[in-house]
């Protein structure tokens, strides 16, 4: 069998780039093996992976969200709300932490869900369906906050950001059990299957008896959720919530995560393993351009280019490839 380069580069491209990434910074960028910057680029990391994965998921059925960068909006206004006594001022202590973390991503699920319903029974385009909430979602974090920044401290919910566990990073620890069952959701259950077989082939998998509606559904709503989570962790982490920055552009760094990865953008295939490298690979795309001096606004340009090239390289390697 001759040997096919793009087919190659579809493989182990991502992993190959994320080593050579190491090698340069290891090599011209000062201080880049200390424990602090691998402390940095991991946490950074973590709410890429942990709103990748959910797109993956969307992705793998055919479909695309970019709302996820206003869901990480409202969500991260909500918490701070409920912590300071904003909605529900006659709640239990005992209650507010827990309510915190379940409210936010409660809304954010109704909100995918919404998604995933425009986009089946309406028979909208996903990229028409989810600007929706890319344009409105924003707007209601906004107006929920009167556009100003809400400062708190609750060390028992930023725990969630700033905790360590055994000496890792809870983030960290996050995005590992995110990844982790999304990867068993998509190899070892029904659901899974569903998943590839719906954006593979949506109609014969309607002809086999899956629910293609509700399984797209679900992955909107998963989607929301692990934006909303993202959201909750960024928030945490700054100390503070900006409706008008939290999750600004992560609808582009989780999409780039997801193509560098190798999952398709057609549909029919979920690679969770190559979306958290991907998502490494734009951590440090950014990180080694801001450690050598290039302006960030130069990191757009740069994913932009790493979706091109990625599709580029899929699309060279055929519809054949496993």
């Amino acid at each position: 069998m001759p040997f096919n380069l793009a087919s190659w580069l579809s493989r182990y491209g991502t992993f190959v780039a994320l080593i050579l990434l190491i090698v340069f910074n290891a090599i011209a960028t000062p201080n880049f093996l200390s424990l602090q910057t691998f402390n940095v680029n991991l946490t950074q990391v973590a709410t890429i992976v942990i709103v990748a994965v959910g797109m993956t998921l969307v992705i793998a059925t055919g479909g695309i969200d970019l709302s996820v960068g206003s869901l990480m909006a409202i969500a991260g206004a909500l918490a701070p709300m409920i912590l300071q006594g904003t909605i529900v001022p006659t709640v239990n202590p005992l209650l507010t932490l827990p309510l915190a973390f379940i409210l936010p991503l409660i809304v954010v699920a109704m909100l995918g869900w919404f998604n995933g319903f425009l986009v089946t029974r309406y028979s909208i385009q996903p990229i028409v369906a989810t600007l929706v909430l890319f344009t409105a979602g924003r707007g209601i974090a906004q107006v929920m906050t009167n556009g100003n920044l809400q400062v708190f401290k609750n060390d028992a919910f930023q725990f969630v950001a700033l905790g360590y566990v055994f000496g890792i990073p809870t983030q960290v620890l996050i995005m590992i059990v995110v990844v982790a069952a999304a990867a068993f959701l998509v190899k070892r259950t029904a659901l899974g299957r569903q998943i590839l077989a719906v954006g593979g082939n949506e109609k014969a998998a309607r002809l086999s008896g899956i629910p293609a509606q509700r399984v797209k559904r679900l992955v909107y709503l998963i989607s929301g959720v692990l934006a909303g989570l993202a959201g909750l962790i960024v928030v945490a982490r700054n100390s503070a919530s900006d409706a008008n920055l939290v999750g600004l552009g992560m609808e582009l760094d989780a999409i780039a995560a997801v193509a560098v990865g190798g999952t398709l953008l057609t549909g029919g295939r979920a690679n969770i393993l190559g979306t958290l490298l991907g998502a490494c690979v734009i951590q440090l795309v950014r990180y080694t351009l801001l450690a050598n001096g290039v302006p960030d606004a130069a990191a757009l340009v740069v994913k932009a280019a790493l979706i091109v090239a990625a599709v580029y390289i899929q699309q060279s390697a055929g519809p054949g490839r496993t």
